[in-house]
């Protein structure tokens, strides 16, 4: 059958072989499962990872990405506050982990949070920069967590 033809019942002037077509499709959701997976780990270890760091300081001092206004928020207990944080973001983690198309959502609105709050300090808009990106891909990993889930129940 020559490419011009339609294969497999196809319409007059479809010009699709349904071989390719199936090969194409379980390229893309291979491709679609593996970022999924990828983003999925990452965005279940980073947080987990982070937020017990909030306990130990070994990555940074993490008091020093708190802004003025925050501090004075929390009535100066900084540290307290931060430790706090590392709870939410070790709750976060593992809620990937367990449903990724609820808290993907949830970690992007935790680092728009951040984001606001390293905006009102001078010298950490290549941080928001970077965060913001990060909560783009916590966005994609919420969409593709909704198409991964809905494929998995009708196979």
């Amino acid at each position: 059958m020559s490419a011009h033809t339609p294969a497999h019942g196809g319409s007059a002037g479809t010009t699709y072989d349904r071989p390719l077509a199936d090969d194409l499709a379980q390229s893309t959701g291979r491709a679609i499962n593996q970022a999924y997976g990828l983003l999925k780990f990452t965005f279940t270890i980073a947080p987990i990872i982070v937020g017990l760091d909030k306990f130990f300081d070994k990555l940074v001092n993490w008091d020093h990405y708190l802004s003025g206004f925050v501090s004075r928020l929390v009535g100066g207990h900084d540290h307290q506050f931060m430790m706090a944080v590392g709870v939410v973001e070790i709750v976060a983690g593992i809620g990937v982990a367990l449903k990724p198309r609820i808290f993907a959502y949830v970690v992007a609105a935790w680092l728009w949070g951040i984001i606001i709050n390293l905006l009102l300090m001078p010298g950490y808009f290549d941080i928001a920069l970077r965060d913001f990106g990060l909560s783009l891909a916590a966005l994609a990993l919420g969409r593709l967590s909704s198409h991964v889930h809905a494929h998995a129940h009708t196979h």
